[in-house]
């Protein structure tokens, strides 16, 4: 059983970050000043060196802290914790370097702090690896798992089941299903119904159970609040999983209103006014650089285009961008030319007669899509973000398939999550927006920057491009 176990594992993570901060430091300045040592920076001594420490090491379990790095992990990703790791370690540098400048110390090893967070961000994320990997082997083993009941027959609960018998290193085990209007015995993967709701009132004061999952049916919900009551009296930890997460996003955002609480139905970050300045200004700069350092591979690709087949070298079509405005999207020309009604409606197929010798190449390669930095600049487009699409096949995807038109809140993008998955080109137009709605509602610069990187290595060559 594992009721308390958390807040003392917690001191512990908290003490391990210390511990590794102080060792990392101290690895820094033993390179700094004795393995590597540089004859101009020998100005302070050891003890000023190693004073900053009483500020280094609870300013980076702060930031630790903020970061939301002291929670429990049993469903977070080891990239969730070195993604932490990185970003408090970042922040105390700048933090660190500023306050220097700031005070005007000048003999203050700049190196040695640079050196400091390089290491501390390899050990920290070393060390929260081999936690993880300790704890989560144990857990598979059947030892620090976490006894649930859940509360009610419905999809939430075969969803929930589904997921924790998937990932046996989270350390849950399901001890059965309490609900009034399925039979006692049922099963559902291994998981019995065990009785009837009024059985918490027998169940609960035994104490063995970790955690109370409320998975009532929707047509349920009169009788939520009463549970809810009666769980809280026997102090056991209680969570409440909906059975219309087909409604409410992963990611819920919500708000006071004078006390009621509001749910969005979407959240998307991009809807507020800094990330959206930072998303603009990103993409100018990043725009003008990709236009200068692209222009030779431009200038060949039109040459070749205007050599090989008659017609002009950019090729202009509407798309339908943020909040449903359509625009001019921007391409090399990959085919003979068309009558525009043909084109609209037209779905690019391999071996397609239409695409010229040269277009075929520039599909592959995704070079026909350089035109559309040009788009960027003007703000019809991002540099990330999801595809856009032209109207007739919008008024067709919208009709028949979900949630369709939620990625017109976002500026479409050259790049996006979807391409880098490899949905792109003829690809399954769903599982590409699954990839959209997962951009648009967890977006933050790093995950368009961590985009960019993948287009780079992964993203260019085009294998459903025909």
């Amino acid at each position: 059983m594992i009721k308390d176990n958390q807040k003392y594992f917690n001191r512990a993570h908290v003490l391990m970050d210390a511990l590794i901060t102080v060792i990392s430091y101290s690895i820094a300045w033993v390179i700094r000043f004795i393995i590597v040592p540089d004859p101009t920076a020998g100005a302070l001594g050891p003890e000023i060196y190693f004073s900053a420490l009483f500020l280094v090491v609870p300013g980076y379990l702060l930031l630790n802290y903020m970061a939301n790095m002291y929670s429990s992990k049993r469903y977070a990703s080891i990239e969730r914790d070195v993604y932490g790791v990185v970003q408090s370690n970042v922040i105390l540098m700048i933090i660190f370097l500023s306050s220097l400048y700031m005070i005007d110390q000048k003999y203050f090893s700049r190196s040695l702090i640079i050196m400091f967070c390089v290491i501390n961000i390899f050990l920290g994320s070393l060390a929260r690896a081999v936690v993880r990997k300790t704890l989560r082997t144990m857990r598979k083993k059947g030892y620090n798992v976490k006894y649930v009941l859940l509360v009610g027959y419905s999809r939430a609960a075969e969803e929930y089941i589904d997921r924790i018998q998937a990932n046996p290193q989270w350390g849950y085990v399901v001890r059965g299903i309490l609900d009034d209007k399925i039979p006692r015995g049922t099963l559902y993967k291994g998981v019995k119904v065990i009785g009837r709701i009024d059985n918490l009132l027998i169940i609960l004061p035994e104490n063995k159970l970790d955690e109370i999952a409320i998975t009532l049916a929707l047509e349920d919900y009169d009788i939520l609040e009463e549970i809810v009551q009666l769980c809280e009296k026997s102090g056991v930890h209680t969570k409440f999983i909906p059975d219309y997460n087909s409604v409410i996003p992963s990611k819920p955002y919500t708000e006071d209103l004078n006390g009621l609480p509001v749910i969005n139905i979407r959240h998307i970050p991009l809807s507020n006014t800094l990330n959206s300045i930072a998303k603009r200004i990103v993409d100018m700069v990043g725009g003008i650089f990709c236009i200068i350092l692209f222009s030779p591979v431009m200038l060949f690709a039109a040459i070749a285009i205007k050599v090989s087949s008659p017609g002009p070298v950019i090729f202009k079509q509407e798309r339908v961008g943020l909040h449903n405005k359509p625009f001019r999207i921007y391409k090399f020309r990959t085919m003979e030319m068309q009558k525009p009604k043909a084109e609209q409606k037209a779905w690019t197929s391999k071996d397609d007669p239409r695409v010229t010798k040269i277009g075929r190449f520039l599909r592959k390669t995704s070079i026909d899509e350089m035109p559309q930095f040009f788009n960027v600049l003007k703000g019809d487009m991002s540099l990330v973000g999801p595809r856009p699409e032209r109207p007739y096949f919008v008024e067709k995807f919208k009709e028949e398939i979900p949630r369709y038109m939620i990625k017109h809140q976002v500026r479409p993008g050259i790049t996006g999550w979807a391409q880098v998955n490899g949905y792109r080109g003829d690809t399954s137009i769903r599982k590409r927006i699954d990839c959209d709605l997962y951009y648009i509602e967890n977006w933050t610069m790093g995950l368009d920057i961590k985009i960019l990187f993948l287009t780079i290595f992964k993203g260019f060559i085009n294998k459903n491009a025909y």
